[in-house]
């Protein structure tokens, strides 16, 4: 007899109702930005990047996805668990690949079960972060 594991992730249609969402509130805030929705397993699940946005953006957005989704906590949460930190602070930047430790990045949350992550890149941090969490809102 074997055990079977099913894991949830975020569907297609919620990824790009997210992208939509995150869109609308980058145009209402005059900033055109690159968002990026994961998977729960990593994989990029849904991409935009608005007309004007930077193209480094593109990169940002999905590695910001990518360190909410590895390690379920938001980018910006980073800076201050690693600043009374030394070796942490010294080492994780540069020795965590696709490490982002500023804001824009979210894990998504459904039920209290991680199903995936936004990442969002474009702007000053604190507009990716108002950016991602409309994206957020889309879910409900």
């Amino acid at each position: 007899m074997s055990d079977t594991v099913a894991a949830t992730s975020i569907s297609t249609d919620a990824a790009h109702r997210m992208i939509a969402a995150a869109e609308a509130r980058a145009v209402g805030i005059g900033v055109p930005m690159c968002i990026a929705v994961l998977d729960v397993g990593g994989n990029l699940k849904a991409f935009s990047r608005m007309d004007g946005a930077p193209l480094p953006s593109s990169q940002v957005a999905q590695d910001k996805a990518y360190t909410a989704n590895g390690f379920g906590m938001p980018t910006h949460e980073w800076h201050d668990f690693i600043s009374g930190d030394a070796p942490l602070a010294a080492g994780a930047p540069t020795g965590i690949p696709r490490l982002v430790i500023f804001g824009g990045g979210y894990p998504i949350v459904v039920d209290g079960e991680r199903v995936g992550a936004i990442g969002v890149s474009g702007g000053h941090w604190s507009q990716d972060m108002d950016v991602a969490q409309a994206g957020l809102a889309a879910l409900g």
